[in-house]
């Protein structure tokens, strides 16, 4: 707002045009501060607590008897890329009596899996960073729930942890260069029990650690938390599971056989990479329809606009479709009411400057749509694949589970008509929430689950999709509408 910055450079006279130079729009990661400078931060921006997913479905546990003395708890984490969600567990009961979400703060070193295994590979200390910031995350997790639930750290005797595989190497300290190089071999897939100090998480003595087992480099304890979470066994043939997130873990059940794949979808249904993209939190678009031929939108917590999330970019885009203001390839279609031309590119104003939270016009760019195209195209090539690997047509799924924070906000109808998912009947589709979290619930009540667990794992058949044959095509196929 006021003091000197650096000069004008290059990459923000490519980012902004000239209007947005000369109102003083600049780049936080281009601009060096010269001397003394006052700086206004939007009271809808950092300030707001992300919308983060806990809940799922919910399933009776059976606990082991006499689990682990009077009054103990369990302490149960999904560790996501973007998020921690948390739950607090009577290990006598099995009642769930707290629950919490976070994000992971390892984000600050790289928004999604890749960008942290190269800054792990950097060195022993950059990789002793992530670690460190992950248990970090995880205990104050911890005091948040056990304040929420009233009960003390030193009760917490059993700890369970489902990440994907290169958040459980960076929470065990394990090697991740070579999660980032072919074949993507884990150092470890098996499961662990162990003392939980070794760890470094310390809450009471005598404390276990459990971590369920990682299938493949891209497919972890998470996914398979989430096949215990849906009883995968128990659902009828053929039917498909899906946990979308920054990395989308896919299985199909059919024929007594589970086939899996991973894609890495990337943060755009996160909200990042997109021009005016936002995580889920107050004032995120979050929803947008077209009622009457005019298109409506709607925000988290009826809040004033301040930029967009995944569920509302993925809507955004069905409507533009629907109204004719896109074409199947993306391309926006000349002289659409809407559409402006800037100097980065053709846009959709989705909102007015006057009803945005900082009065600035809240628009949907040819680049928006291209980070969508790319994240639905690696997931569709992902269920095309396994579908065909097992010859099952999407008609003749029995049911299509959706797990995961987004796919926990998005609408189907959406998905369908933008061609993320397959034209499957509605009362077919079942969102089930964090899905994975219910997993590691299970698990840290009991050990009959935990077991289960690893039959399940056992179980799996992986398809790399990085070398599969019909993978690209699919991939190519899935960038249109």
């Amino acid at each position: 707002m006021a003091g000197e910055l650096s000069s004008i450079s290059t990459n923000e006279r490519d980012h902004f045009d000239d209007d947005s130079l000369h109102a003083g729009w600049r780049l936080a990661c281009q601009a060096s501060v010269c001397g003394d400078v006052t700086i206004a931060i939007p009271a809808d921006s950092l300030t707001s607590q992300q919308r983060v997913q806990v809940e799922s479905e919910a399933i009776n546990v059976a606990v082991d008897p006499a689990a682990a003395g009077t009054g103990a708890i369990g302490l149960a984490v999904d560790l996501g890329t973007t998020k921690l969600a948390g739950y607090l567990v009577n290990l006598e009961t099995g009642e769930t009596i707290a629950q919490h979400g976070a994000m992971n703060p390892q984000i600050a070193y790289g928004e999604d899996v890749i960008s942290r295994i190269s800054y792990a590979s950097k060195s022993d200390e950059c990789r002793q960073q992530l670690t460190k910031a992950v248990l970090d995350g995880i205990s104050r997790l911890a005091d948040k729930l056990c304040e929420q639930a009233r009960v003390r750290r030193d009760r917490i005797a059993r700890v369970v942890i489902a990440g994907n595989t290169a958040m459980h190497h960076l929470f065990a300290g394990l090697p991740v260069e070579q999660l980032g190089r072919a074949p993507y071999q884990p150092a470890r897939t098996k499961a662990s029990d162990s003392s939980a100090t070794q760890s470094g998480l310390e809450f009471s003595d005598g404390m276990t650690l459990y971590t369920p087992p990682n299938v493949a480099g891209y497919v972890g304890g998470d996914h398979v938390a989430m096949l215990l979470g849906v009883d995968i066994q128990s659902c009828a043939a053929p039917t498909l599971a899906i946990d979308i997130g920054t990395n989308t873990e896919l299985t199909l059940k059919v024929d007594g056989r589970l086939l899996t794949c991973s894609c890495a979808s990337g943060p755009a249904f996160e909200g990042a990479h997109i021009h005016q993209g936002m995580r889920a939190a107050p004032g995120a678009i979050e929803r947008v329809l077209l009622h009457d031929g005019a298109i409506q939108f709607y925000t988290i917590d009826r809040r004033p606009a301040c930029g967009i999330c995944g569920s509302g970019i993925l809507d955004a885009i069905a409507v533009l479709l629907d109204s004719e203001v896109l074409d199947a390839r993306g391309n926006f279609r000349k002289g659409q009411a809407g559409v402006r031309l800037k100097q980065g590119g053709p846009e959709f104003v989705l909102a007015d400057a006057g009803v945005s939270a900082n009065e600035t016009e809240i628009t949907v760019s040819r680049q928006d749509i291209c980070e969508i195209q790319l994240a639905k195209a690696a997931i569709r090539a992902g269920i095309d694949v396994l579908l065909e690997s097992a010859g099952v047509e999407p008609a003749a799924l029995n049911e299509f589970l959706i797990a995961g924070a987004f796919g926990s906000y998005l609408d189907p109808r959406s998905a369908i008509r933008i061609g993320l998912f397959p034209n499957i009947p509605m009362e077919r589709i079942r969102q089930v929430g964090n899905a994975s979290g219910l997993g590691a619930r299970q698990m840290v009540a009991s050990a009959a689950k935990r077991r289960e667990a690893e039959l399940l794992a056992s179980r799996i058949e992986y398809i790399e999709l990085t070398n599969h044959p019909r993978f690209h095509e699919r991939f190519v196929n899935g960038m249109l509408f």
